[in-house]
């Protein structure tokens, strides 16, 4: 699976994906017909636990859908973990630091090495041997890192986060961003627009993929889409369910005389 979203990724292709929140076996079937590349399982908001993490993985891979999965914080450890579960791609949150990218490669690119040795690789001070390298570039020949933008200090430091050997791209949080630049939810603020593309922009001169995920409003991928972005991140199952019936019900509801209000989704900001 991995090797697709990479092969799209490198070709210059757009890869689409949606947020999954139900645990349910059956909702796969659903998913299966849509068009997506990925799923974006999210460990940081959403409780999921290693076992229905696990499940996740391995049935959205059968069923031709490459699995995302956003760890809780920037823990090398816990990249490991989302690996073994089946992810294909790891995304880290709130990314600031070079450090935490470093930490992100070495659990996604160099895995299953760790400890010392594999901090002294990282550091310069000991070479792979061209046996072990082979092998540990064909163990994690699929396998995406990607780090999460989401404030002001990481787009101030933006050129250095990106210069990191082994990173393939990044995802921009807009709730987190719009909030930590004082624009909470602002997203046409011409302030936050600007940072956006910035960000975009950055990512894809140094051949990058970059994405940003937004909760609803198609016109802001669409938007994105034609400023640059190829990771296509669209809404969740939950909040899309919830439009949908919302406005059905909104409907019946008109048309018999009832009452009716039409409910603007989820609040569930991931």
């Amino acid at each position: 699976m991995a090797l697709d979203l990479k092969q799209k990724l490198n070709s210059g292709q757009n890869i689409y994906g949606t947020c999954i929140l139900s645990t349910s076996p059956i909702w796969s079937k659903v998913v299966k017909g849509t068009g997506l590349d990925f799923v974006f399982l999210d460990t940081e908001h959403v409780p999921l636990d290693r076992t229905e993490l696990t499940f996740l993985c391995q049935v959205y891979s059968a069923h031709g859908m490459s699995p995302i999965v956003r760890i809780p914080s920037p823990d090398p450890y816990a990249a490991c973990m989302a690996k073994d579960a089946g992810a294909v791609g790891v995304l880290a949150p709130y990314i600031e630091n070079i450090g935490q990218v470093q930490q992100m490669v070495s659990a996604t690119k160099y895995r299953p090495l760790k400890g010392e040795r594999l901090e002294n690789i990282l550091t310069g001070k000991e070479e792979l041997s061209p046996v072990l390298k082979s092998y540990l570039d064909n163990f994690n020949q699929d396998s995406l890192c990607l780090i999460n933008i989401e404030s002001t200090i990481a787009v101030q430091r933006l050129d250095a986060l990106l210069s990191v050997p082994g990173l393939d791209g990044i995802v921009i949080g807009p709730h987190d961003l719009s909030i930590n630049m004082g624009l909470p939810e602002q997203y046409d603020h011409h302030d936050f627009e600007k940072t956006v593309k910035e960000i975009i922009h950055k990512a894809r001169a140094k051949g990058l993929a970059a994405g940003i995920h937004f909760p609803a409003h198609p016109e802001y991928q669409i938007k994105w889409v034609k400023e640059g972005a190829n990771i296509v991140l669209h809404s969740s199952d939950m909040r899309l369910f919830s439009q949908k019936l919302s406005e059905d019900l909104s409907n019946i509801k008109k048309a018999v005389g009832d009452s009716h209000n039409l409910s603007t989704g989820s609040d569930l900001a991931i």
